[in-house]
C-alpha cells in the first residue's frame, strides 16, 4: 500500500505534527496529479491533516469530523455537468461529511477554456464556502507555497475568538 492510501479511512493519510489546525480533504484519479501536489505541499509538517477521498467505489467511505479545506480536480473537459468526480459528490452529499467543509481548492487544465478549474466553482456555489486557490494540473512551486501559507493563514484566523484583533 502506498502511502497516498490510507487503511482506515478515518484516520488521516498524513497526520499532523502535533496539534492539529485544521485538515485538507482532497480527491486524486489514478493520475496522482492532485496527490502529488498535495505531498509536495508537506501540510503535515504545518499542523494540517491530510485526508483522501477513496478512488474506488467499493472502498470504505471516507468519514471526516473536523474542519477541512477540500482539494479537487476538474473533470470533463471543462462540461460543467461532469466537472466534479463522482466520489467527490458522494462524499458531499453525505450531510456530516458537508457541515465540516470550510473552503475549495481547484486544480484544472487552462486548455477547458471556461471551465478551467469550474469544480472549484460549483463545489463553492453549493456548498456555500469561498474558492480559495486554483492551480495548473500538478502545480507549480508557487502553488505549493501559496496554498501553503494560505491554509496556515485561514486555519489561524478561523481558529481566533469573533472579535480578536488581527
Amino acid at each position: 500500500m502506498s502511502e497516498l492510501q490510507a487503511e482506515v479511512l478515518s484516520k488521516p493519510v498524513y497526520e499532523a505534527q502535533g496539534e492539529p489546525i485544521g485538515a485538507i480533504v482532497f480527491f486524486s484519479s489514478a493520475s496522482q496529479n492532485t496527490a502529488r501536489f498535495v505531498a509536495s505541499c508537506q501540510l503535515q509538517d504545518e499542523g494540517i491533516n491530510v485526508y483522501r477521498i477513496p478512488l474506488r467505489p467499493k472502498d470504505p467511505a471516507l468519514n471526516v469530523r473536523e474542519p477541512y479545506v477540500l482539494i479537487v480536480p476538474t473533470y470533463g473537459g471543462g462540461s460543467a455537468h461532469k466537472a466534479v468526480p463522482v466520489q467527490v459528490r458522494q462524499f458531499l452529499n453525505n450531510a456530516s461529511n458537508r457541515q465540516y467543509i470550510r473552503g475549495v481548492i481547484a486544480s484544472g487544465n487552462s486548455n477547458f477554456g471556461e471551465g478551467y478549474c469550474i469544480a472549484g466553482d460549483i463545489i463553492s456555489a453549493k456548498c456555500k464556502v469561498p474558492f480559495m486557490y486554483r492551480f495548473e494540473l500538478m502545480g507549480t512551486p508557487e502553488d505549493q507555497t501559496a496554498v501553503r501559507q494560505g491554509l496556515l493563514e485561514f486555519f489561524s484566523k478561523a481558529r481566533q475568538p469573533i472579535g480578536a484583533a488581527d
